[in-house]
Order: structure tokens, then C-alpha cells, then sequence
């Protein structure tokens, strides 16, 4: 076989290769958002900016400049990260002051940010990056478009006057009543020729607290995305409908804050902050304002009555009447949803026993009529029926035990009976419960007695319980029937014949049987 001869490449081949590979592993790329960028006059902004692809430390150091509209092929310094006096005139007191910096994020990658900007600004911000590369390879600079709008937000308590004019200095002074509501309006609008989104909030502060983001209580508000979101603790009253907001017209926002509570007093304040989406699709908030729209005081229910009672102290006799007074005064506020008055309902209870006397295997009839004084219009009443089960003669030491009830809703309620039989409860008149124990037996002996309760329903649906009582004590005692009575005596008058007949038998059985033994 001949010798292999080598293979030769055309002598241009390797230093393109070595051109191709050093290029895909070591191109310099300066990266910065993508523009424009509009901001807003009296704003702050902040621009980042990153390098890869780079050889050298891994701390790599950077420069910013500003090219102006009137201005474009002229570069002014900004700040650097390696020369403190990198700054050209235009920008050296605010760096010094410290309104514009650069802030170092990790070794490749920082971000220019500008406390206030005005309106000279805007332009074009270049980030360069000085060479640490071996050779000069990729792009060492990125550029974006920075556009600085003028402020035209406006926010307000109250339709703005000429020129965009805040709110008063002085807000108004609210007194709202404990379960009354609290409306309170704010007018936010923008003319800001872009396509913005405005988020708005209503916030409270304690009073004559100086406001600020750690102060202020954000209770509920319109995102940029116009969901509706409250601050934690509302979040319970937003999801049950008592902490309301919506827009009415263009520009105008109403919180209604229902059922309002002592905790509720403060200083409330209105803040509307305007969104704009950039090119790469995120949201920046390029404005924010904010108005005092009242100071809010919750005067308590408990602040407002007065309440006595009498006589005081007393001596009574055994079967006295007793007599106690309960006086309510003061500027009563009108009821609303969230608060309602009652009178403490008298109510009294008379139970007994139907037919007076019942057998075993029958049913027991236990009736009970309430009597009612006092009470507002659309009173219900609910009764339940207990018993105390006896032990060696006396009532057991046991809580009296539900055997069953009517509620106010008029569903019947079963417990437990002692005998463990059928249970029926039912209402026989308007103020008439009856219970009945089917196939009574020596198991339901005890004391029962009947429990009513009068119920009034709030404004809001929810029940309470104005008044309750208890009747006396009604017995039931399984009696047996008469022939049940006479069967007995002869059964046992039986059973003594055959046991004494048994023993006589047996006793001269076992003499015969001895006597036989002997002969």
C-alpha cells in the first residue's frame, strides 16, 4: 500500500476559522432597554445596563453620556463608574448631590438612575463599556431613547379649580355614626398625549400623622389592569360587599365604606398613579399624586347612649312582685344596615302535661304556651323541650338533655330521647308547641320542662336573640295499666305455688328414698 499523503487547506482557511471562532466566543454586547422610554417631568427614572461576551475582570466599568435633540452629534459625560470626575458642568451639582448616580447591580451590569427629571433631559443615553478585550470585537455601547413628558396629572377631592388646582389646603371634617356608611369621592384625570392607565387608592393615616408610603393604610383600590384590590385588613369587607369602589363618568372615583367602625376614624387620602407600557412590553409608573379628602371621626354608639337601671337595691318577701327599670337616653342616630335597636322581650312559659296521667306503650302529650310583652313588629319565637332524668329518687347532677325543638325559622330540631323511641315537635298555634313522645316506656321517666326564646332579624338578615324563659317542671311517669296491675300479683302468686310445690315433693322423695336404703 502506498504512503498517506497529508490533506493541505488553502492558506487563508485556518485564520478564517480561527476569525469564525473568535468571534462566536468572545463578541463585547452592551445591552440597554429598548426605546423610546417616556417619563415623566419631576419623575424619577432608572435605565439599566448589562455587558456579556467580554474578556478581562469580571467587574467591568462604565460610562454614560447624553446626546441632546438640539445637540445630536455631541456627547455629554454623565457619571462613571471608575472617574468621580467623569461629570461634565451640565451634571456635576447633581451628581455631587447626589440626584444622579450610577448603582453597581454585580460586576457586569448596572443601572443610571435620575432622582428628578427635567425636561433638558431627554435624548439619547449611551452606556459605554471601556475595552478589556484582547481584541476589538462585538459592540461596546448601547443606546436608547429617553422622552421626558410633562406633568399633567391632577387629583383632587373636589372638581379642580383653574390650572389643575390641588385640593384645599383645609379638607373638610367628618363625623360619621358607628354602622353608618362613609362615602367619600376623588377626581383623577390625565391629558397625557400617550396611551397611560391610571390606578387609583384610597388610603388612611391617624390623624395629624404625617403621611408618607409607611403611614398611609391602603384600604382599597383600581389597579393599572382596573382590578379591584383592598389593602389586608378590608380584605374580608371587600369580598362581603361592604367595601365598595367604582367609577363614575371619566374621572371620577367613589369608595363607600359600609358599616363603619370605630377603628375606621383617621385621615383619608386619595392617590392616583399614571402607567405607561414600554417597548418591551413591562409597565412603569411614570406619575404619581396624591390629595387629602377628609378627616374622618366615628362618634361610637356606646358614646352616644346613657343607660340607668333602678330601683337599686331592694328587700323583697318571698312571692313579691319584683319590678327592675332599664332607661335608655341620648341623641339616638337613625338605624341603619349595620346597626338596629331592640327592646330586652319579657316573655314567660306555662308547660304541663296532657290528661295528666299516661301509660306505658301510649303517648305522651307535653304542651306549652308562651306569653310575649315588649318587642318590635315581625317577632318570631322558637321553643325547645329539655329533661332532667331522676337518679335514686333525686335529679341527676347531668345537664338537662334536648329531646327537641322549633326554631324561629320553623324547622324542627330532634335530640335525644332518653327511651330512644320516636320524637315528634310541632307548632299547634301561633304561640302553642306541643311535644310528643310515641310508645312511652319506664326509660322516659324525668322532669321536663319547656325552653322559648324570642328572635328579632337585623337589617342585614342576621338573627338575635331578644329574650328567653323557662317553664316549670312537668313530670312524666309511666304508669301501668290496671290488668298489667293484676297480672303481676298472679304471676308471682304462681311461681311461689310451683316453687313450694317443687320443694315438698322433693323433700318427701328424698325421705322415701332413705327409708328404702335402711330395709
Amino acid at each position: 500500500m502506498g504512503a498517506l499523503r497529508p490533506t493541505l487547506l488553502p492558506p487563508s482557511l485556518p485564520l478564517l476559522l480561527l476569525l469564525m471562532l473568535g468571534m462566536g466566543c468572545w463578541a463585547r454586547e452592551v445591552l440597554v432597554p429598548e426605546g423610546p422610554l417616556y417619563r415623566v417631568a419631576g419623575t424619577a427614572v432608572s435605565i439599566s445596563c448589562n455587558v456579556t461576551g467580554y474578556e478581562g475582570p469580571a467587574q467591568q466599568n462604565f460610562e454614560w453620556f447624553l446626546y441632546r435633540p438640539e445637540a445630536p452629534d455631541t456627547a455629554l459625560g454623565i457619571v462613571s463608574t471608575k472617574d468621580t470626575q467623569f461629570s461634565y458642568a451640565v451634571f456635576k451639582s447633581r451628581v455631587v448631590a447626589g440626584e444622579v448616580q450610577v448603582q453597581r447591580l454585580q460586576g457586569d451590569a448596572v443601572v443610571l438612575k435620575i432622582a428628578r427629571l427635567q425636561a433638558q433631559d431627554a435624548g439619547i443615553y449611551e452606556c459605554h463599556t471601556p475595552s478589556t478585550d484582547t481584541r476589538y470585537l462585538g459592540s461596546y455601547s448601547g443606546k436608547v431613547e429617553l422622552r421626558v413628558l410633562p406633568d399633567v396629572l391632577q387629583v383632587s377631592a373636589a372638581p379642580p379649580g383653574p390650572r389643575g388646582r390641588q385640593a384645599p389646603t383645609s379638607p373638610p371634617r367628618m363625623t360619621v355614626h358607628e354602622g353608618q356608611e362613609l362615602a367619600l369621592g376623588c377626581l383623577a384625570r390625565t391629558s397625557t398625549q400617550k396611551h397611560t392607565h391610571l390606578a387609583v387608592s384610597f388610603g388612611r393615616s391617624v390623624p395629624e400623622a404625617p403621611v408618607g408610603r409607611s403611614t398611609l393604610q391602603e384600604v382599597v383600590g383600581i389597579r393599572s389592569d382596573l382590578a379591584v384590590e383592598a389593602g389586608a385588613p378590608y380584605a374580608e369587607r371587600l369580598a362581603a360587599g361592604e367595601l365598595r369602589l367604582g367609577k363614575e363618568g371619566t374621572d371620577r372615583y367613589r369608595m363607600v365604606v359600609g358599616g363603619a367602625q370605630a377603628g375606621d376614624a383617621g385621615t383619608y387620602h386619595c392617590t392616583a398613579a399614571e402607567w405607561i407600557q414600554d417597548p418591551d412590553g413591562s409597565w412603569a409608573q411614570i406619575a404619581e399624586k396624591r390629595a387629602v379628602l377628609a378627616h374622618v371621626d366615628v362618634q361610637t354608639l356606646s358614646s352616644q347612649l346613657a343607660v340607668t337601671v333602678g330601683p337599686g337595691e331592694r328587700r323583697i318577701g318571698p312571692g313579691e312582685p319584683l319590678e327592675l327599670l332599664c332607661n335608655v337616653s341620648g341623641a339616638l342616630p337613625p338605624a341603619g344596615r349595620h346597626a338596629a335597636y331592640s327592646v330586652g322581650v319579657v316573655l314567660e312559659a306555662v308547660a304541663w302535661l296532657a290528661g295528666g296521667t299516661v301509660y306505658r306503650g301510649e303517648t305522651a302529650s307535653l304542651l306549652c304556651n308562651i306569653s310575649v310583652r315588649g318587642g318590635p313588629p315581625g317577632l318570631r319565637l322558637a321553643a325547645s323541650w329539655w329533661v332532667e332524668r331522676p337518679e335514686d329518687g333525686e335529679l341527676s347532677s347531668v345537664p338537662a338533655q334536648l329531646v327537641g325543638g322549633v326554631g324561629q325559622d320553623g324547622v324542627a330540631e330532634l335530640g335525644v330521647r332518653p327511651g330512644g323511641g320516636p320524637v315528634s315537635v310541632e307548632l299547634v298555634g301561633p304561640r302553642s308547641h306541643r311535644l310528643r313522645l310515641h310508645s312511652l316506656g319506664p326509660e322516659d321517666e324525668g322532669v321536663y320542662h319547656c325552653a322559648p326564646s324570642a328572635w328579632v332579624q337585623h337589617a342585614d338578615y342576621s338573627w338575635y336573640q331578644a329574650g328567653s324563659a323557662r317553664s316549670g317542671p312537668v313530670t312524666v311517669y309511666p304508669y301501668m295499666h290496671a290488668l298489667d296491675t293484676l297480672f303481676v300479683p298472679l304471676l308471682v302468686g304462681t311461681g311461689v305455688a310451683l316453687v313450694t310445690g317443687a320443694t315438698v315433693l322433693g323433700t318427701i322423695t328424698c325421705c322415701f328414698m332413705k327409708r328404702l336404703r335402711k330395709r
